[in-house]
């Protein structure tokens, strides 16, 4: 397995910018990479992505140099190795709650003595098996897969210094959508209570000294990156929108050519 360019630059303690696509399109992948961001986010969960478009996809992104991170449907081992098999760079996978959630998304990411994913050799992630040897390729993807949890419920933010103690686990991303409903305000990312939530968040994770990862539009993911949040993307539908309002305003004459 390729280095993996996200852990590259946490390590350097840089932020990572990623774009999240919700539908199949090899081309809109290259576009990403194109445009500089870091890496793509592709969306197996919420999106109309299948296994399918999924390989296309991800070998699009190797060819742009970004990493390709993969939510699967749920944290099910079998979803999660298929993603991996076709050579994705990581996994960010849905409402992780407690620390045994976290431990199974790991083991189901990791091969032994990590994890207890299972060996194929005639994948895409292990180059079809040509020139394959078991031991080099478990070994890179063991350092090199990057594994993010989602905290996206009222009980995973309580169990928060638990999940923290797992070992393996590379970003904890933080989601305001979902972590509004779990507190009863749909939506309002700035009620006091969600609010609050997401910025303990933000300081357990980097007060354990672990990384944390959020999304939003660019007001959001300017202040997230503020706190110290490196894993940082956007929805592409966001991406539009902005872009739309800056070019009605350009039309009108409102922003100065």
């Amino acid at each position: 397995m390729t280095p993996n360019v996200l852990k590259a630059l946490f390590k350097r303690g840089e932020p990572a910018y990623g774009l999240n696509l919700m539908f199949p399109s090899v081309q809109m992948v290259e576009t990403i990479g194109k445009l500089g961001f870091d890496w793509v986010f592709i969306d197996l969960e919420h999106g109309a992505i299948t296994l399918e478009s999924l390989d296309g996809m991800i070998a699009a992104a190797d060819a742009a140099g970004i990493a390709a991170i993969v939510r699967p449907a749920s944290n099910d081992p079998v979803l999660i190795g298929q993603v991996l098999d076709r050579g994705a760079h990581g996994i960010q996978v849905p409402h992780i709650e407690t620390a045994d959630d976290a431990r199974r998304a790991v083991s189901a990411a990791k091969y032994h003595p990590q994890g207890e994913r299972g060996l194929a050799g005639g994948t895409r992630a292990s180059g079809y098996g040509v020139g394959f040897s078991p031991k080099e390729y478990i070994e890179s993807c063991n350092r090199e897969t990057l594994v993010c949890v989602q905290l996206e419920h009222r009980k995973a933010v309580d169990n928060l210094p638990e999940i923290l103690k797992v070992g393996g686990i590379d970003v904890f991303f933080v989601g305001p959508v979902d972590l509004s409903l779990s507190y009863g305000h749909p939506g309002a990312y700035d009620a006091p209570e969600v609010r609050d939530a997401i910025e303990y968040c933000f300081k357990t994770i980097r007060a354990a000294g672990r990384t944390a990862g959020s999304s939003g539009n660019p007001a959001a993911l300017r202040r997230f990156r503020e706190a110290g949040v490196q894993y940082l993307y956007t929805h592409l539908q966001t991406l539009l929108i902005e872009g739309r309002d800056t070019f009605r305003r350009t039309i009108e004459g409102a922003v100065p050519l």
